[in-house]
């Protein structure tokens, strides 16, 4: 009995380093699809960067600053194509932090998926040993427990890897939560603003959509971890943050009501994106929620009926 009982304690190692060796593997696909994502999406994002710096170069000096200044909106137009770089070469250098992070996150599974690379081979082992522990034994109750003892150690995998995904979908929940303040307060100063706010109401805006800007980086990150845990329990997402456009904070210098009624248009698009994504998480984490409640049944219901084979007569 004192050999079977390390067997299982073996087992039971071998069996958590094969599931986790699972799960990174499974990590390790969802994240170089997101690299593949990035990397597409900042091919496209330098092209425009270099098109918005080409569109400044000629304002600054040249033909087209000469023919802008005769026609008297030459600061005017260069402020704005300016201000169309800058947010164009923001996006790509989130972008490009953003690749590093995830590729950095590539080689961290590969290298945890090197050194469980054994884990598969000694559970086979020890499981042949096992049954024949087992045979040798004689003990009609040997093959129930057996297979209870595998049932255990599926359902215990698939509570963890669903309890991964859930603390990973509040992370994200919280962040689409912050970014979502900043638009509202974005949204908020912008209905004065039309009405006629000035330029105190465009200086909040711009405060809190830099803000926004910010946060949904940091959103997008825990979108990026939350996406990878999903397809840990079966469930294939992407999510992708709306684009928090920026762009009109040089409208600053150009009030008036046609350009600040374009400003409370792109917030609310942006706001409206933000919250159809933060809706889909919540439900999401709803779902898992659910998910945990039938695995922790489920693991109940197995470990009530191996007491009961275990019970003495």
């Amino acid at each position: 009995m004192t050999v079977l009982r390390e067997l299982d304690e073996r087992l039971r190692d071998a069996s958590a380093g094969m599931h986790r060796a699972e799960h990174v593997r499974r990590l390790r696909e969802s994240i170089g699809q997101q690299v593949a994502d990035v990397r597409a999406t900042l091919k496209d994002l330098e092209l425009s960067l270099a098109q918005e710096e080409r569109d400044v170069a000629p304002l600054e000096g040249g033909p087209s600053s000469v023919l802008a200044r005769l026609l008297g909106n030459r600061e005017e137009r260069l402020e704005r194509e300016r201000a169309e770089a800058l947010v164009a070469r923001e996006r790509v250098d989130g972008h490009r932090a953003r690749l590093a992070r995830l590729e950095a996150d590539a080689a961290a599974a590969d290298a945890e998926l090197a050194a469980l690379a054994s884990a598969s081979l000694e559970h086979a082992r020890l499981l042949a040993e096992k049954e024949q522990q087992l045979i040798r034994g004689g003990d009609p109750r040997a093959r129930q427990l057996a297979d209870l003892g595998t049932a255990l150690d599926q359902v215990e995998a698939d509570l963890r890897e669903c309890e991964e995904a859930h603390r990973a979908g509040r992370d994200a929940r919280q962040a689409l939560d912050v970014v979502l303040g900043f638009l509202d307060s974005a949204r908020n100063a912008s209905t004065f603003d039309v009405l006629g706010g000035g330029l105190l109401f465009d200086a909040y805006e711009h405060g809190k959509l830099t803000s926004a800007d910010q946060a949904a980086w940091h959103a997008q990150r825990a979108l990026d971890v939350f996406s990878r845990e999903l397809a840990d329990v079966g469930v294939t997402a992407r999510p992708v943050m709306p684009k928090v456009d920026t762009r009109w904070f040089v409208d600053v210098f150009f009030d008036n009501i046609i350009f600040d009624a374009i400003k409370h248009q792109r917030i609310e698009k942006s706001r409206t994106g933000v919250k159809k994504l933060a809706e889909w998480t919540r439900g999401t984490v709803t779902y898992l929620e659910q998910r945990r409640t039938e695995l922790t049944a489920d693991r109940a219901r197995l470990l009530t009926r191996r007491s009961d084979l275990l019970r003495p007569a």
